[in-house]
C-alpha cells in the first residue's frame, strides 16, 4: 500500500497540531496524514486492534474521524495549492475546522488491513470546501462521507 511522504498535516504550526485525529503532537491521536495522489487526496491509516467494534470489524467512530480529519487535510492541500504552494515548501498551509459532516457506512469495515481515504476536493466559497471521501479497504469502499471544512475562524487562534 502507498505511504505518504510528506503531508499537509506536518506542516500545521505547533499549536495547531494537537487534533485527536490528526495532529502530529497529540501522542494518544490517530496521527491521520494526507497528501496528494495526482488531483486526489489519500489518507492511508492501519487501526489498531482496539478500533474495534466486533471482533474482526472497525469501529465506526474511528471511520467517521478518518472521513472528518481527511476532509479538513484535504482541503488544506486544496487551498495550499491554489496559493501556488505544495505540503513541505516551507510555506505554512492554511488549517480548516469541520463545518459539517456525513458519513454512510456501505459495507463492515474489517480490521487487520490498511484503509485508504481518497479525496475530491470541491471549492464551494473561498473559505470553504466541500470533499467527497470514500474508505477503502483493499479494493472494497467500507464508507463514503462527505465534509464541509471551512477556513479556521480567527476565534481559534490565541
Amino acid at each position: 500500500m502507498e505511504h505518504i511522504t510528506h503531508a499537509i498535516q506536518d506542516d500545521y504550526p505547533d499549536e495547531f497540531a494537537h487534533c485527536f485525529g490528526c495532529g502530529r503532537l497529540n501522542e494518544a491521536g490517530h496521527h491521520i496524514r494526507t497528501g496528494w495522489q495526482e488531483t486526489e487526496t489519500v489518507t492511508i491509516y492501519e487501526p489498531k486492534k482496539e478500533h474495534m467494534a466486533i471482533p474482526g470489524f472497525v469501529y465506526g467512530g474511528l471511520i467517521a474521524s478518518l472521513i472528518d480529519c481527511h476532509g479538513t487535510g484535504s482541503a488544506a492541500l486544496a487551498l495550499h495549492r491554489k496559493n501556488g504552494h505544495e505540503p513541505g515548501s516551507g510555506h505554512e498551509p492554511p488549517r480548516f475546522v469541520t463545518a459539517s459532516l456525513q458519513v454512510q457506512y456501505v459495507k463492515p469495515t474489517p480490521q487487520g488491513v490498511p484503509l485508504k481515504a481518497v479525496g475530491k476536493v470541491e471549492e464551494i466559497h473561498p473559505k470553504k470546501y466541500k470533499v467527497h471521501v470514500e474508505v477503502f479497504a483493499k479494493d472494497t469502499v467500507c464508507a463514503t462521507g462527505e465534509v464541509v471544512a471551512v477556513v479556521m475562524p480567527d476565534t481559534f487562534k490565541k
